[in-house]
This record gives structure tokens, C-alpha cells and sequence, in this order.
């Protein structure tokens, strides 16, 4: 039985679109083409792979069970890759990670930096998401390496501490709070906050937070950055939230320091990598740059 790279890469793509159609632009296909192509693969294996569904598709047992196979043939082809290229000039390789905000705004552009100019034949696919979500791609095998916060255990991935920080609030010089030692997250919860935009991993770790203390946070301005907030709180717009590491990069803006009491202020980093799917060996030396930086 022949297999061809093509259909291999178009079903992992419909795999973690959940989408035919959205899988199939992934992988530079028209959906009729890939409908034809998935239909002759199952025809092939004589199984069924997808079900179709109102708004996407889903795996069925066969295709999840092909979906990992798929994925370590990559893996493999990534390996040989890497294991070819002193033999040859311009190979490249190519790593998938995931890290939270606090990771992004924080450790990783100067780890990056340099790892990137120690080996400028391997590129990086780097993309902010939630802790939990990474946690499910990297067990799923979508991701290599993930970067998260929060999580002590999981089962399916390894962890290896990367580096320990806090989340603290931040409030103008001259706020009422300013001066303050530490206060819970509860005394805090009705003031204006100042936060990073709708959709970043930290912005939804705070509502959710806020959420399950059976509030909702009153956010007056929503920025781009931790600078931004930072400028936004020393104005007097509101309060902030953000880790300790992300004020040395905020230009020094005129904020006072108040300590969080609460145990999730706590938000040491984790690299994480699945424990059942095989990483191709440019991720195992981006993942050593990491531990030794």
C-alpha cells in the first residue's frame, strides 16, 4: 500500500482544523481535490477515517490512530533531515512551539534570539495560546514543545522547569493602593483594570480567575503589550496584573509593586513535550538552549 506525503500532510491539517475545508487551505488544496483525496485514502485502507459533521469533521477511532502515525512519519523525516544536514549546505529545520503570554512577553525573545543565531539553519513556528490548550496540543502530538504555567502533573507530557516568576499588581504612584506590602486578588477584584487584548493566554487566565470567585472584572483598556499596560497603569487609567519578569522590559515606567497573595500568582514555567510522540532532534537542541539559558 502507497502513501503519498501529500494526503499524509492534508489529513493532519483537516485534523487539527476540524475542518475539511479549512485543512484543505492549510494545505494549499481546493476542498474538492481534498475531499477526493481523503475519500481515496479511506478507499485505500478500507475504513473510514473522518465523520462529517454539521460544522466540521471528526476523527473516528481508525483516523486517530492514523493521525499519529502520520505525524511520527514527519517526525521521522524531520530526523533524517537533521541527520543529513552536516552533509549538506541550506537544510533546514523547522520546530512548532507554543507558549503561554507570560513566556512571550517575558524569557523567550532573548532565549529565541539566541538559539536562532547558534543555529541559523533552523527556524521557529512560535504561537501564543493558553496553558491548557498547549498541554492538549503537545499530548495530541501538534506541537513539539510547549512553554505553560499553573500545571504541576499531566499524564501524557513531560514537564521540565524553565523558569519561576509571580504574577504581581501594579498600580500608579500615586493610587490609593500605591505603597501597599500584599493584598488577595479578592480585595482588588472591583477596581478598572488595565490588560493585554481579548484572546491572549493571560487575559483569559485573569476572567477566568476573576470568574470563579463569581465576578467579573470592570477592564477599562485592553493593549497589545505589558509596556503598554504598564504606561496605561503609571497614567492612572487602572490596575494591572502581570508577571514580575515583564516589568524589566516595561521601559521602567513609574508603577507601585503590590505582591498577590493568593497560590496561582505563582506562575513558574514549564517546557513540555509529549511523552508519545517522538521530537525531531533540532526540537531536543532548542529544548537543552532553553534549560541552559
Amino acid at each position: 500500500m502507497k502513501y503519498s506525503l501529500t494526503d499524509l500532510r492534508l489529513f493532519i491539517a483537516i485534523a487539527e482544523c476540524q475542518s475539511l475545508t479549512h485543512g484543505a487551505e492549510r494545505a494549499f488544496l481546493a476542498p474538492s481535490s481534498a475531499s477526493h483525496r481523503i475519500k481515496l485514502l479511506e478507499t485505500s485502507l478500507g475504513t473510514c477515517l473522518l465523520r462529517r459533521r454539521a460544522r466540521g469533521v471528526e476523527l473516528t477511532r481508525a483516523g486517530e490512530i492514523f493521525l499519529r502515525h502520520a505525524r511520527q512519519v514527519f517526525a521521522r523525516l524531520e530526523q533524517m533531515h537533521s541527520d543529513l544536514a552536516p552533509f549538506a549546505e541550506g537544510v533546514q529545520g523547522h520546530v512548532r512551539l507554543w507558549a503561554n503570554t507570560h513566556a512571550i512577553h517575558s524569557y523567550l525573545p532573548n532565549d529565541l534570539a539566541s538559539f536562532l543565531a547558534r543555529h541559523p539553519q533552523v527556524s521557529v513556528n512560535l504561537e501564543e495560546h493558553t496553558s491548557s490548550d498547549i498541554l492538549a496540543a503537545v499530548a495530541r502530538g501538534d506541537v513539539e514543545i510547549g512553554i505553560i504555567a499553573g500545571y504541576d502533573d499531566y499524564s501524557e507530557v513531560d514537564l521540565l522547569a524553565y523558569r519561576a516568576d509571580r504574577l504581581v499588581l501594579i498600580t500608579a504612584p500615586d493610587h490609593r493602593l500605591a505603597g501597599t506590602q500584599s493584598l488577595r486578588f479578592a480585595q482588588v477584584i472591583s477596581e478598572p483594570f488595565v490588560m493585554l487584548h481579548t484572546g491572549s493566554a493571560i487575559h483569559t487566565f485573569t476572567m477566568n480567575t476573576a470568574s470563579s470567585m463569581g465576578s467579573h472584572l470592570n477592564v477599562r483598556v485592553q493593549v497589545n503589550s505589558f509596556e503598554a499596560v504598564c504606561r496605561m497603569v503609571a497614567a492612572g487609567v487602572g490596575i494591572g496584573l502581570v508577571p514580575r519578569e515583564a516589568l524589566k522590559l516595561s521601559g521602567r515606567q513609574p508603577v507601585s509593586i503590590i505582591e498577590v497573595e493568593d497560590d496561582w500568582a505563582q506562575r513558574d514555567l514549564k517546557i513540555c513535550t509529549s511523552r508519545k510522540t517522538p521530537i525531531a532532534p533540532f526540537a531536543h537542541t532548542l529544548i537543552d538552549h532553553l534549560l541552559a539559558e
